[in-house]
């Protein structure tokens, strides 16, 4: 099958959407199916052999955070040639409503259409102010996925129709299977994410750190991400800030070798998440998981059961809970064996199997109509058999 798919954020900036369409690609691949990734990328991004550059992206203020967006005459002209080259089976548009290359390629494309919904945020006013826009590329749509049921229901009161679930896929394996590094072990926390966004909830973390250190002076912080290292620790004591330290951008190696090696994996994100890819990241690499209490995270969390879940923004029930999980191997290594067991349902073996029975009933579909237009355009020229 030659499957197109299209990725609306900035291949160079690392992110969620980006990453899930990166596995997405390779998994089909290693399936083999024809796969070219069509995304923003700046001129000297090195890229994969399956990604196209469909030109640089410019920051857009989107869904709470900052998207590095592709949009306009020539984006839409990259767009139709692409199209065009690719003759592709079927079409994958991930974030089909964002002002980027989805809805670009929504409006262009011909033939079945997949589309991904990956956002959550119920109260989404530009996202209704846009829907007459809209409508006429949703319309082209065959199937719509949607990541969680709170991207669903946010698709489904914002847009109209429905979508089915199917939840960002994982290499387990490749988590499982990762070396844990020495200088990352022994009474760690970890934390990834983008120092400087705030909903990622890195300020909430610190707050929470000189508690955590007040009983356990020996825990050490270990951040992977970018961003001002100097701003993330202002608000704490000097004498404490030789306590966190800072990564950097970490390779796709090196963050399963964190997550293997950390005693504890604090998610205290703020808001607008749909999913939370790095719980299930966290989970097959056997890190015990504690998160804060959003409506995705605990899904993904199956309630509570897979890791332990906090009052989202309240930093004295995150050191208490944090303070707990490092007092207790015993229930570590519950959250451990539950989120091991948890997690095979996102591994790509599953997730890739259901992806692809959607692409196989829309272009089935659309072969079943073709046929059924061949033989009315036989009967209207008289060709029909007896």
């Amino acid at each position: 099958m030659r499957i197109g798919i299209v990725c609306p954020y900035s291949w160079d900036v690392p992110g969620g959407v980006q990453f899930h369409i990166r596995d997405l690609a390779e998994h089909l691949i290693r399936l083999g199916h024809g796969v070219s990734v069509l995304a923003p990328a700046d001129d000297d991004t090195p890229l994969p052999p399956y990604v196209v550059s469909a030109g640089r992206a410019v920051p857009v203020p989107y869904n709470g955070s900052v998207a590095r967006l592709n949009f306009g005459f020539l984006s839409a002209a990259r767009v139709r040639r692409w199209l065009h080259d690719g003759a592709f089976d079927v079409i994958h548009i991930h974030e089909p409503a964002s002002p980027s290359l989805g809805l670009l390629a929504c409006w262009a494309a011909q033939g079945p259409i997949v589309a991904t919904f990956h956002t959550s945020n119920p109260r989404s006013r530009a996202m209704i102010a846009a829907y007459p826009i809209l409508q006429p590329a949703l319309e082209k749509i065959s199937a719509r996925i949607a990541v969680s049921e709170y991207a669903r229901r946010t698709l489904v009161e914002h847009l109209g129709g429905d979508a089915v679930v199917i939840p960002n896929g994982v290499d387990v394996r490749f988590f499982a299977d990762a070396e844990p590094k020495s200088e990352w072990q022994g009474e760690t926390i970890g934390f990834m994410g983008r120092i400087d966004e705030p909903r990622k909830g890195l300020p909430v973390l610190m707050r929470a750190l000189p508690k955590i250190l007040a009983a356990r002076p020996r825990t050490r912080l270990l951040v992977a991400g970018r961003g001002d290292e100097k701003e993330a620790v202002a608000t704490l004591p000097e004498q404490m800030r030789g306590r966190v330290e800072f990564l950097g951008m970490v390779s796709d190696e090196d963050k399963a070798r964190l997550l293997r090696s950390v005693d504890v994996y604090v998610a205290p994100n703020t808001g607008g998440e749909s999913f939370g890819i790095i719980l299930v990241e966290a989970m097959s690499a056997g890190a015990p998981v504690l998160a804060s209490d959003l409506d995705a995270f605990a899904q993904v969390l199956d309630g509570g059961a897979a890791g332990q879940l906090f009052a989202n923004e309240d930093a004295d029930a995150l050191a208490q809970a944090a303070l707990r999980l490092l007092d207790d191997p015993d229930r570590r290594a519950e959250l451990r064996e539950r989120g091991s067991r948890h997690v095979r349902r996102f591994d790509w073996d599953t997730v890739g199997a259901d992806i692809l029975a959607v692409y196989e009933t829309v272009t089935d579909g659309a072969a079943s109509v073709a046929a059924d237009e061949r033989v009315g355009l036989r009967a209207r020229l008289g060709l029909a058999r007896p």
